[in-house]
């Protein structure tokens, strides 16, 4: 019988192994590694949602689609639009990944959208945040 086990993510114990690449690739080598899964998770929800669906090679069906929404005029629909998607897209692509905070925030007067999401990381203990811009 399960009893809420914590998930112990052994790589992050061994500081000269990396887990994943980070974000953004501006580093002097030809990428930044990052050695803690905290890192690597939230490099890989900022990739996903900076990522059109065809954009990847071979895995079609990748990315959050979120520039589609740049060029939309800014309204109440379409903000509201956007959280479920993005709730939805997380629940369906990072299972767990539990949203704790979903906030869009629009800027009408300069068509700029600000996403603040805050999650965790079910039975690990990892909470973290990421922000995306558009304008």
């Amino acid at each position: 019988m399960a009893f809420g086990a914590k998930k112990i993510f052994p790589i992050d114990r061994k500081p000269g192994t990396a887990v994943g690449i980070g974000i953004p690739f501006n580093s002097p080598s030809v990428f930044r590694a990052t050695y803690q899964t905290k890192d690597a998770i939230r490099n890989n929800l900022i990739n996903y949602f900076l990522t059109n669906s065809p954009e990847r090679y071979l895995n079609p069906s990748f990315g959050g689609n979120l520039r589609k929404f740049i060029f939309e005029q800014i309204s109440t629909s379409n903000t509201d639009t956007l959280k479920e998607d993005i709730q939805f897209k997380l629940s369906t692509n990072f299972p767990d990944v539990k949203v704790k905070e979903l906030n869009v925030n629009s800027y009408e007067d300069t068509n700029t959208i600000d996403i603040e999401v805050k999650y965790e990381v079910i039975n690990t203990g990892i909470e973290d945040e990421i922000q995306i811009s558009f304008d």
